[in-house]
């Protein structure tokens, strides 16, 4: 129960990440330069608090975890400004699931007996499937080619994220230990993708709160993962599509029909009961 309280924590930071990161203002640079500067300032708070052990390979594998993430939220962030908040999260949870899955149950192992890979199978399947249902008859809200470019961004996006989540599990890293070498990839990933567009401006300042917000979420996360694994832990955390979605609507003011609307509820009701399912998964 410990674990799934963990794992609820970045459903709710990472939700209204966006939302709160569209409301602040900025291009997808500022955007990202501001949480990643956020991150880095609350991982060297947390490292003078917990003071864990720090090895090499600690250092190593933080900087690309950072890495893989700020790739991964600059070219959302891009994808959001081509498609919208509640067409981009959706598709964008769905990728990362199934490529997190994969790790966590091929590679690592983390489903064992019948049952549990039957449940876990419906769960992802009950995901999937709520998050095709966000996206239904939505396809005419943006013109062809940005769809074409979100479905790029989106594809590089979901490299990053995956990227970031699967090798902070591979080499067992403590998450207390993760947090300030991630914050210091992210920070230097995000400034070397964004320094020629000169990202410092009012904007990236105001998202170093949404960074503060990111950092909590991420703490959940890692701390979540050795206790109830990769499968488990991202999944619920990607649970914030309820929060992203719905809120690009009534909150950023995205225009979407009733029909429109009936299936994003749906959808998102799918997706709450195949997190569910999937705790259920963790003998």
């Amino acid at each position: 129960m410990e674990g799934i309280l963990y794992a609820l924590l970045p459903a709710l930071a990472w939700g209204s990440l966006v939302l709160v990161s569209e409301k602040l203002g900025g291009d997808p640079k500022s955007q990202t330069l501001g949480i990643t500067t956020g991150s880095l300032l609350f991982g060297l708070v947390m490292y003078f608090i917990q003071q864990p052990e720090m090895s090499m390979t600690v250092w190593i594998v933080g900087l690309i975890s950072g890495a893989g993430w700020a790739i991964g939220q600059l070219n959302q962030f891009n994808s959001v400004q081509n498609m919208g908040v509640s067409k981009t999260v959706p598709i964008s949870t769905g990728l990362q699931l199934l490529g997190t899955t994969f790790f966590g149950v091929v590679i690592f192992k983390e489903w064992s007996g019948t049952m549990t890979i039957i449940l876990g199978l419906l769960a992802i399947a009950a995901i999937i499937a709520g998050i095709i249902m966000t996206g239904v008859g939505q396809g005419k809200d943006s013109e062809e080619g940005s769809k074409k470019k979100g479905a790029m961004f989106l594809g590089i996006s979901t490299v990053g994220f995956v990227l970031y989540v699967v090798i902070v599990r591979w080499y067992d890293i403590d998450g207390w230990a993760a947090i300030l070498p991630q914050g210091v990839g992210m920070f230097i990933a995000t400034l070397l993708l964004s320094i020629k567009d000169n990202p410092f401006n009012k904007y990236m300042v105001r998202n170093v709160l949404a960074g503060i917000m990111w950092a909590i979420g991420n703490i959940g996360l890692l701390l979540a993962n050795p206790l109830v694994g990769v499968a488990i832990g991202f999944s619920f955390s990607q649970m914030g599509i309820v929060i992203s979605t719905l809120g690009g609507i009534f909150l950023l003011g995205e225009k979407k029909s009733k029909k429109q609307l009936t299936f994003i509820i749906i959808g998102c009701a799918l997706v709450i009961a195949g997190g569910v399912m999937l705790g259920f998964t963790k003998e």
